[in-house]
């Protein structure tokens, strides 16, 4: 089977390694143009366009996939499918129809649940017990294609947004490295998704990073795992961006207002919430590195009484 595979960043390398480890074909490689990034806004490129060069694939990076030149481009590929993992562009009708099996997408979530551009954060910040990688047969729509294949596994109890991705990554490498013999052979049998049991997802921002402890206490202790690595979730101390990469919400209630300091013990700090107290684990102060709370207490004078947020 001839294929292309469309991705770009880091969810999509293991399926694109999985498929060139297992012998498939791949005529192209299509993914994002490069972009500026950071402070100095290098020109940087994604990851999959990284490892495919590194594999000695072709690489075909189009502005906008829709435009008649890009679609007649991927038409000098002939390939049997494409197979598309986090994109991050819209398929026109003509491309979906191209291939002689259609396009299938990793799409990292269990369909219909979680469609759009966040169901790992998503999963995290719901507190999912459950989450999964679903196979499908692309439509017009967003995630709305047939169901062609489903796997799950269940979050640890420390589960972040990071390791979730991790996961469903090489889960999702492993799951069409399954589906594509079978519909090359003819034996699979897509199902139609329920759109009544549908929900939704957007684009993550930085500013829901932002801690709120208002909200009860395991709220933001999901908020926490969910934002980790990116956009990671903040607050402020003293005027200056204090990021939270590990805390536990505690049943501990208190009167005192919200982000108040309640106990500074010698490897973790209490905040007030809404309901409960944060149980603060690993932080990083704006302009210095991150790490324990033990190793931040010992450079940081931090009393009961003192206010975050």
């Amino acid at each position: 089977m001839k294929l292309v595979y469309m991705g770009t960043p880091d969810y999509a390398v293991a399926p694109l390694k999985a498929l060139y480890n297992a012998g498939y074909e791949i005529s192209a490689v299509v993914t994002q143009p490069d972009k500026p990034v950071g402070r100095g806004r290098k020109i940087q490129e994604c990851p999959v366009k990284i490892l495919a060069k590194e594999l000695g694939l072709p690489v075909f990076t189009p502005e906008r996939i829709k435009r008649p030149e890009a679609v007649e481009e991927l038409k000098k590929f002939e390939a049997d499918i494409f197979v598309v993992a986090a994109f991050g562009q819209i398929l026109s009708k003509e491309i979906l129809m191209m291939p002689k099996y259609g396009c299938v997408n990793i799409h990292a979530s269990l369909l219909p649940r979680y469609r759009g551009a966040s169901p790992i954060q998503t999963a995290v910040l719901n507190g999912d017990e459950f989450s999964g990688v679903t196979i499908m047969q692309m439509d017009e729509g967003i995630d709305t294609g047939d169901i062609i294949s489903q796997k799950s596994i269940k979050l640890d109890e420390d589960e972040t947004g990071g390791s979730l991705f991790d996961k469903l990554a090489e889960l999702g490498a492993e799951l069409i490295c399954e589906v594509l013999p079978e519909i090359e052979k003819g034996n699979i049998s897509p199902v139609r998704q329920d759109n009544e049991k549908a929900s939704h997802t957007r684009m993550i921002s930085k500013e829901e990073g932002r801690i709120s402890f208002s909200k009860d206490a395991l709220s933001i202790e999901r908020q926490i795992r969910a934002m980790n690595p990116w956009p990671s979730a903040y607050t402020t101390m003293d005027g200056k961006q204090l990021k939270i990469w590990a805390a536990k919400a505690m049943e501990e209630q208190s009167d005192a207002a919200f982000g108040t300091v309640l106990t500074v013990q010698k490897d973790y700090f209490t905040v007030a919430c809404g309901e409960g107290s944060l149980k603060i684990l690993e932080l990083q102060l704006e302009g210095k590195k991150r790490m324990g709370a033990g190793d931040f207490l010992r450079g940081v004078k931090l009393e009961p009484g003192d206010r975050l947020g």
